[in-house]
């Protein structure tokens, strides 16, 4: 159990620096539209208010498990998106479950409210939010789903599989460490650098949000 566990936060530390979470939340992003029967539906993607990517998340547990993992938020700004905001996701889980995987997160934020509280104190999904399993795939978007019921729509991948892990329980907050040092503008000023006051010329930046942009324009 030790042993699992130090590899657990050995795991977790070796992808927390910001440029290896953008390159990675990157490469997450292009998994999770490459399969169009797999993928999240533009149609979602273009009716979003804010998108979180946390790329290797990482579940451990014995009996009693684990999550956490690094990632970064985007906001809607009129028709772009704003620069990220790097956040951490962590939580316990019950039931039973034993080794360790990685798995890549995407919350998608329909309801703006919702993600407006992650810059506030955080949040627990699930329960200060609504969260629900999302769509995939052109199909997924006919019928109930399309109504946007539930205020943040999630998915997840392991070992390049779609799972539909279900992540309620889990709290996301912002990192201000890690702000900070991407940014170095005041970590408790988010909002300067959601409305562009303070930001850092980035490829990863640039590619990523291009993504965003590129994947949410889709038409099918």
């Amino acid at each position: 159990m030790k042993k699992l566990l130090a590899l657990f936060f050995f795991t977790a530390f070796v992808w927390s620096s910001e440029d290896s979470i953008l390159i990675n939340a990157a490469n997450t992003l292009d998994r999770f539209m490459a399969i169009p029967e797999e993928r999240i539906p533009p149609k979602l993607l273009s009716r979003a208010q804010a998108i979180a990517i946390i790329p290797n998340l990482i579940r451990a547990g014995f009996v009693a498990g684990a999550r956490y993992g690094k990632g970064v938020l985007f906001f809607k700004q009129k028709d772009n998106w704003s620069d990220p905001i790097f956040i951490k996701m962590y939580g316990a889980s019950l039931g039973w479950q034993i080794g360790l995987e990685s798995i890549d997160v995407i919350l998608v934020f329909v309801d703006r409210s919702a993600a407006s509280k992650v810059l506030q104190n955080g949040i627990t999904l699930a329960a200060d939010t609504s969260i629900a399993v999302g769509p995939v795939g052109r199909a997924g978007m006919v019928g109930a789903a399309t109504k946007f019921k539930a205020q943040i729509y999630s998915y997840s991948r392991s070992m390049g599989a779609y799972i539909g892990v279900a992540l309620a329980g889990s709290t996301l907050e912002i990192d201000y460490d890690a702000n900070q040092r991407f940014y170095g503008c005041d970590p408790q000023k988010i909002y300067s650098i959601i409305n562009g006051e303070c930001n850092k010329k980035s490829e990863f930046v640039r590619i990523l949000k291009n993504k965003l942009r590129e994947y949410s324009s889709w038409q099918e």
